[in-house]
């Protein structure tokens, strides 16, 4: 059947995809069952296709949604239109569905009702001023208005001065502290949520008022306080106060290009899971040393500071449900919800989190055990065997005091959770590729831990099968670890090694054997720790800056965050300053080791590469006005893309940002607005089923799902990201 109007175009396609063999649309001869338009668009009976048409003809590179509620949990799938206008939505559940398009230069079109094995006549509807289309651009577009300080006002004098504060002495710490390292890591900026002041915070208060009242809004009114204090709260507000007045008085972004090329081959699939007073952090679908563990298999996610369960997603009944997760039984932790600062918009004066756990990211083995980072006990109480004194080795070379989040393992095949107490803070983790399936984490300050999987299975001896070490520079160069380094904050002496405070925050093993890090902070960098035979006591690092100039200003990019390790022992990381960085150690030029290797010494290994965002207003530096959380490599060749394929998180893009053969490919989420993940991961479910058996997984990770266009009651989505070899594959 046709619902709709509007024109058809006809155009033919090729058979097969060279790369991955998956099916392409082929019009001239349709299988039996098959429905074929006249514009050309053949579907099957689980298919939706047709034709978008606007006032001026097809409308090519706009989105066709297609949504449901009819599952057991809301479900939507998303393409986008050829050169001609015309799409197809593969493999829809049985359900009825509203379809629409969305598209750059446009507003919504009317929700049509179809259910699967419809052809459709869509009409775009132009929007009707360039303020309506602006509603729909991605955050970083409206965030990209903001203004910044001039170089010329660092270091900050002060609230007496300029208003910056004075522990601020460069302009790209500043930036680091809007972006990515501190704002948004949380939430987005530039969301109509937030470029637009409530009058719960604005009524009868001047714009740098009504700042001031909504930053202390909800639980996380504390946190938000304490970033613009730290750099200079007047200063601060007042940039973002003339940010939405400005924007209140009409200003606009630039308007986002439409998807282009590969860009439209992108299939994106969402379900709802968790719950509307929940936020993610990560999802996890398989183990990342093997894409195939788990293959069509349940999904697992985190939900930090706001609930004590695993959502689990089964992608193939469309089912939702939770795993508790819970501290040890006999540590007695229950801590009580963080206070509410101030009334929310959204929540009131409701305290909505109120987890114990604070469980922040999984990983799936190759059993499927999925081990996560999660608190157990009371962190400033560390257990004797930790401390100094004790007989563990960790311990007698390196004492720990605290551990303010730990680990813990979920068994599907018993539906078991169990706490597991470290001496050291973990944050993210992730395998080794060895045979003790080493799971190395983040998280850990002075140190870096990790667990003997196998030894901890086999004996169930938690702190038998833990070690940490601290982080050691070979600054004497002789090639090994000595005893009595120079510890932080002492002088530099090069007869002893070094010991840096450069706590990992991303952690990433190389199949080489060593173990990778990113460090926050400016101009923040990456350590490269190589463990040794004995790693407490062998481990030995090394630490590598992006490249400063004589006054310790960036050269290009700085500050990186999340990062990931390719099968060449390439380092990859979404940085501050809206690139992606590689750095390849190999084109080191000078020692690695002795006096001089403390950070500046190989600005060759560094490449930037700068995301496609507008750049800030008054920007002086190079880059782009993006925040990306996270660098995830493609190691295997999950998304179809290639393998070793480096993938940014794109949280003010609305996007997945894969840097394909040194171009940016965006895999846009159009709806609901408002994409921000934290994490993602590849999973192959059927190695020879071309496109359809390979994807991406990602949630969203944002701390407020209620800042996405659906309000209040949204709760949290995994998405899979899937790559055709055209806009019409099925």
């Amino acid at each position: 059947m046709i619902i709709g109007l509007g024109a058809l175009s006809a155009c033919d396609r090729g058979n097969t995809d060279s790369q991955t063999g998956a099916e392409r649309t082929d019009t001239s001869t349709p299988a039996q069952g098959d429905s074929l338009s006249e514009g050309g668009v053949t579907i099957g009976d689980t298919d939706i296709g047709g034709v978008v048409s606007g006032p001026a003809g097809p409308e090519a590179g706009v989105w066709v949604i297609a949504e449901t509620t009819d599952l057991p949990t809301r479900f939507a799938r998303i393409v986008v239109t050829d050169d001609a206008g015309r799409f197809l939505v593969p493999d829809l559940p049985d359900a009825s569905y509203q379809v629409w398009v969305r598209g750059y230069g446009l507003v919504d079109s009317e929700k049509i009702t179809a259910a699967p094995g419809s052809q459709l006549a869509l009409e775009a509807r132009a929007a009707p001023s360039p303020a309506a289309a602006a509603e729909y651009y991605p955050a970083g577009y409206w965030y990209s208005l903001l203004e910044l300080p001039a170089r010329s006002d660092f270091p900050g004098t002060g609230p007496q001065g300029n208003g910056i504060s004075e522990s601020i002495t460069h302009y790209e710490d500043w930036v680091r502290r809007i972006g990515n390292n501190s704002c948004l890591a949380c939430h987005q900026l530039g969301s109509k949520a937030t470029r637009e002041i409530p009058d719960l915070f604005s009524d009868g208060r001047s714009s740098v008022e009504a700042w001031h009242q909504r930053v202390q809004a909800g639980q996380a009114g504390t946190g938000m306080v304490n970033i613009l204090a730290g750099m200079g709260m007047e200063r601060a507000v007042s940039l973002y106060a003339d940010w939405t007045d400005r924007i209140a008085g009409g200003e606009l972004p630039p308007t986002p290009p439409r998807p282009e090329g590969l860009e439209r081959n992108v299939v994106i699939t969402q379900w709802d899971w968790a719950d509307p007073r929940a936020y993610l952090h990560d999802v996890v679908s398989t183990d990342r040393r093997d894409p195939t563990v788990n293959a069509g298999g349940r999904l697992y996610g985190v939900l930090e500071n706001s609930a004590d369960y695993m959502p689990v997603l089964d992608p193939a009944t469309h089912d939702v449900s939770e795993v508790p997760i819970f501290p040890l039984p006999d540590s007695g932790y229950d801590p009580d919800p963080a206070p509410v600062s101030g009334p929310s918009v959204f929540w009131g004066e409701e305290q909505i989190w109120d987890s114990a756990t604070t469980a922040h990211n999984p990983m799936l083995d190759a059993d499927g055990r999925v081990w996560v980072t999660a608190r157990v006990r009371d962190p400033e109480e560390n257990p004797d065997f930790c401390r100094n004194g004790s007989d563990h080795p960790a311990a007698q070379a390196f004492p720990t005091e605290r551990a303010y989040r730990h680990l813990g393992v979920y068994e599907p095949a018993t539906d078991t959770y169990t706490p597991i107490d470290t001496c050291f803070s973990t944050h993210h983790l992730m395998f080794a590729e060895d045979a003790q399936n080493t799971l190395w984490t983040s998280g850990g300050r002075d140190v870096v831990g990790w667990l003997d999987v196998e030894q901890y299975l086999e004996t169930g001896d938690a702190a038998a099968s833990q070690g940490w070490t601290p982080t050691i520079l070979d600054t004497n160069g002789n090639g090994r670890r000595d005893e009595g380094y120079v510890e932080p904050g002492e002088s530099a002496d090069a007869s002893r090694d070094t010991r840096i405070q450069a706590g990992y925050y991303g952690v990433a093993p190389a199949p080489d054997g060593s173990v990778w890090g990113s460090t926050l902070g400016y101009p923040g960098g990456l350590v490269r720790l190589e463990p040794g035979d004995d790693p407490v006591n062998t481990a030995l690092a090394e630490y590598f800056e992006p490249p400063l100039d004589e006054n310790g200003n960036a050269i290009e990019g700085f500050s990186p965050r999340g990062m990931d390790i390719d099968r060449n022992g390439v380092a990859w990381a979404a940085m501050a300053s809206g690139h992606m960085a590689s750095f390849d150690r190999r084109l080191c030029e000078g020692p690695l080791n002795g006096p001089t290797a403390t950070g500046q010494h190989c600005p060759e290994g560094w490449t930037f590469y700068t995301e496609p965002l507008p750049k800030f207003r008054n920007q002086q530096h190079e880059g782009s006005a993006e925040g990306s959380y996270y660098t995830w490599v493609d190691q295997f060749n999950s998304l179809g893309l290639g393998a070793n394929t480096p993938i940014n998180t794109g949280n003010l893009s609305e996007a997945l940002l894969v840097l394909h053969h040194g171009e940016w490919v965006r895999l846009t989420v159009p709806y609901p607005l408002g994409f921000y993940t934290k994490w993602m991961d590849g999973r192959i479910d059927d190695p020879d089923g071309g496109w359809k058996g390979r994807g991406l997984w990602a949630t969203f990770s944002s701390r407020t799902p209620f800042h996405m266009e659906t309000g209040a009651g949204t709760t949290s989505k995994v998405y899979h990201f899937q790559m055709r070899p055209d806009p019409l594959a099925r």
